[in-house]
């Protein structure tokens, strides 16, 4: 089988995205793995390219299909969006309409058939906001672009996966939204890419909302029970292998010894607390539910260090090759 078409969105170009890009795409295991299209800007890559110090040369093309093979060369989807000299590290609207812009071309492509997915390097929700683009994050942004009414995030790391019922919302409010269909889509979305990946019959733990799942009613108002044990049971009438309402601390220390293949998180901050704890630097972020593959890193824009050459990147290396994993088995 040939290796797949990845189209790769540059992410804010005020942060590390063009850098880590660069690095990613000297390594000759990425070369192998896959063909890349950088979805972004020819001339800030090259800019990242020297900062990094890298030899790679970087071509400007107008679509995937002129991309070629060529080793030692980066092919670029070139938007031409970032004036010359344009900073490293700060929140600029211009960053913020350019990284809209590469996302909103990737889809396109992968739509298109020219691409088998999508990997995006980190952007800046202020900045994307600056520019009028009024998303909480990629996720949703991906959603509104492609149609798809309802998405999940899940994070994997070397220990753990984690799929989320909400995401980008406050804790007052994600509890308010949490209920028993959601739930159980959730549950069948993390269920369903399991078995895609190959694993038959994963075992799901389903996190509570109160500390020690509830006490049978001491903390709490009872949200377990009303909001997440039918999705449960839904779900084990169904014979999938799900548990829970659990005590998050202690299902996440199962998970991470091997006892569940996925762990299903209520919240934002319960879900990527142990992820990031158990391998930040190798995190990659999924966004399930679409109706093309998306993969991302799982940091930020590192605004602090953009520009010096130091970023790391082994999160978009990690995100790289799930999107090889998780793309259609046919050549692109």
């Amino acid at each position: 089988m040939s290796r797949p078409t990845v189209a790769i969105t540059m992410g804010d170009a005020s942060g590390i995205g063009p850098e880590i890009i660069m690095k990613a795409l000297a390594r000759p295991d990425i070369a192998a793995l896959c063909r890349p299209v950088v979805v972004g800007d020819a001339e800030r890559l090259r800019e990242a390219g020297r900062i990094v110090g890298t030899d790679l040369t970087v071509r400007a093309v107008a679509s995937p299909g002129e991309a070629g093979d060529a080793p030692g060369a980066i092919a670029c989807v070139d938007l031409g969006l970032i004036p010359p000299g344009h900073p490293f590290g700060r929140v600029s609207p211009v960053s913020g309409e350019a990284a809209f812009r590469y996302i909103e071309r990737a889809v396109r492509i992968v739509q298109a058939g020219e691409a088998a997915a999508i990997c995006t390097a980190p952007l800046s929700k202020e900045a994307l906001h600056a520019a009028g683009h009024k998303y909480p994050g990629h996720t949703e942004l991906l959603a509104a672009l492609t149609g798809t009414p309802e998405v999940s995030m899940m994070l994997v790391s070397p220990k753990l996966r984690v799929i989320h019922v909400t995401t980008h919302v406050g804790l007052i409010d994600a509890i308010a939204r949490i209920e028993p269909g959601l739930v159980e889509r959730v549950i069948a979305r993390g269920h369903d890419t399991l078995v895609k990946a190959g694993i038959a019959n994963p075992r799901i733990g389903v996190c509570a909302i109160n500390p020690h799942a509830g006490e049978n009613g001491l903390f709490g108002r009872g949200e377990e029970a009303e909001k997440i044990t039918p999705a449960v049971e839904a779900c084990r009438a169904r014979g999938w292998r799900v548990e829970g309402p659990l005590p998050a601390d202690t299902l996440f220390f199962l998970a991470g010894r091997g006892d569940y293949d996925i762990v299903v998180a209520m919240y934002h901050d319960q879900g990527h607390g142990p992820i990031k704890v158990l391998g930040l630097e190798a995190g990659v972020n999924i966004t399930v539910g679409l109706p093309v593959i998306r993969t991302s890193v799982d940091h930020g824009t590192a605004f602090d260090i953009a520009g010096t050459g130091i970023a790391d990147e082994g999160s978009l290396v990690e995100a790289l090759r799930q999107a090889v994993d998780l793309a259609p088995r046919r050549a692109v």
